[in-house]
This record gives structure tokens, C-alpha cells and sequence, in this order.
């Protein structure tokens, strides 16, 4: 698909890690998660509490300076 638009293949690349990096809103998000939920006595709503305001700061912080970095203009 990147080759298709003309933009930079490394965009996509490193939109799927900031995707990837995105897992601290729900405990289910990454197995790491899941081992520290039972003996920290965490419930569901602690990670969303703490894992939404981080994944809306990757989105914004990717949707503005992404087109920065990689110079193309978003539509």
C-alpha cells in the first residue's frame, strides 16, 4: 500500500508500533498485563484509567508529527 501512494514505507512500519505500543489501556492488551493484574490486585478500570490518556497521547503525538517527519500531507 505504500508503494501504491508514494509514501514512505517507514510511516507504515512505525504506525503499526505505535499500534503495537498501545496495549496499557486494557489488562487483555498484552500478557504482561494480565500476569501483573492478579498478584497488584489491579482491577479492569485501573488500566483503563491509566493506559487511555497514553494511548490518546501516542495517537495525537503520531498523527501531528508523523506528516512532519515523513514530509506528505494528510487529506
Amino acid at each position: 500500500m505504500a508503494h501504491q501512494t508514494g509514501i514512505p514505507v517507514e510511516a507504515f512500519v512505525t504506525c503499526v508500533i505505535f499500534a503495537a505500543n498501545s496495549s496499557f489501556a486494557t489488562p487483555i492488551g498484552y500478557q504482561t498485563n494480565l500476569i501483573v493484574m492478579g498478584p497488584g490486585h489491579y482491577r479492569f478500570s485501573d488500566f483503563l484509567l491509566a493506559g487511555t490518556p497514553l494511548a490518546l497521547l501516542l495517537w495525537l503525538s503520531f498523527t501531528f508529527i508523523a506528516p512532519l517527519y515523513y514530509g506528505f500531507t494528510m487529506l
